[in-house]
């Protein structure tokens, strides 16, 4: 009697069995990428101006070769640009190193990419009215 597992190839076999080079590979896209990122930039500058546009994000996903105990496998690293508007009067640095740490973070978590790169670029400032002042031209 012989067992099916031996004749049937990989089907028997279990994934711990099966060489990471057989197993394949999950391909997420740039825009979901890119979806991810500026959901975390946004996560990382509320609240924002009534009148700003929602911080919107471009990513290019590269293959790496990272050296490991199993070789050189490929592995993808996002490059990502935030553009964001903010209000005004902001101390700018921090809210980007904010966004630049958030992004890095929630692309990492949630699809496993590795983000060398995160470049903010303000587009837009937006001066927030103080409370009772005089809307229009401000000196």
């Amino acid at each position: 009697m012989t067992d099916v597992s031996e004749g049937a190839g990989a089907v028997g076999r279990r994934p711990a069995d099966v060489p990471p080079g057989e197993r394949g590979a999950t391909r997420i896209a740039d825009r979901v990428v890119a979806k991810i990122a500026a959901q975390a930039a946004l996560e990382a500058v509320r609240p924002l101006p009534p009148e700003a546009a929602r911080p919107h994000a471009t990513v290019v996903v590269r293959s790496h070769s990272q050296p490991s105990s199993s070789g050189g496998t490929p592995t993808d690293a996002a490059h990502v640009h935030i553009h964001l508007e903010l209000d005004y009067p902001t101390d700018i640095g921090p809210r980007c190193h904010a966004v630049r740490r958030h992004v890095t973070e929630r692309v990492g978590a949630l699809v496993g990419m590795q983000v060398p790169e995160v470049a903010v670029q303000v587009e837009r400032l937006h001066l927030t009215a103080a409370h009772g002042a005089a809307h229009g031209r401000t000196r």
